[in-house]
């Protein structure tokens, strides 16, 4: 990444205690999707999913007083088990960033770094102050609490 993208991404770094298999298919497959995207207590509806590049995504959060926040965008990369690259619109919070969602095996766990990269450094420093690290921080909690009781399943 150039430095001047670096000026315009914000990154989280997770191991989470599951093998690279079982992370990606949280990642990629819908009915594992719905239950981790987005922040605890909120239900999520998966409208649309076909990941392939070019595809387009869609999941829709709704918060308990019945406000529906919209997530979207289109796969540009998707590298079995290793990336997943796609634009993405968080509405209405935040739009057209691209977010790349990165794996790397390290034995039964997996090393995960993700990057929101934004259009503009200002853009970037309002989402950072926003909460960027406070949400996604809470859905990646979410999310390895999920491959906890998905590791118990298989």
């Amino acid at each position: 990444m150039s430095n001047e993208a670096n000026n315009r991404t914000l990154t989280l770094k997770r191991t989470f205690n599951a093998p690279i298999k079982l992370v990606w298919e949280a990642w990629t497959q819908p009915e594992h999707i719905a239950h981790w995207w987005g922040p605890k207590g909120m239900k999520i509806n998966v409208n649309k999913h076909d990941f392939r590049v070019g595809g387009e995504w869609e999941y829709v959060m709704q918060m308990p007083d019945g406000t529906a926040f919209t997530s979207e965008g289109v796969y540009s990369v998707i590298i079995a088990l290793q990336k997943i690259c796609s634009s993405a619109n968080f509405r209405p919070m935040t739009e057209g960033v691209e977010i790349q969602a990165i794996f790397e095996e390290n034995g039964d766990q997996t090393n995960f770094t993700f990057h929101c990269i934004h259009p503009t450094e200002e853009y970037c420093r309002q989402q950072e102050q926003m909460g960027f690290y406070n949400g996604w921080g809470s859905v990646f909690e979410r999310l390895s609490e999920f491959l906890e009781e998905q590791k118990s399943v298989v």
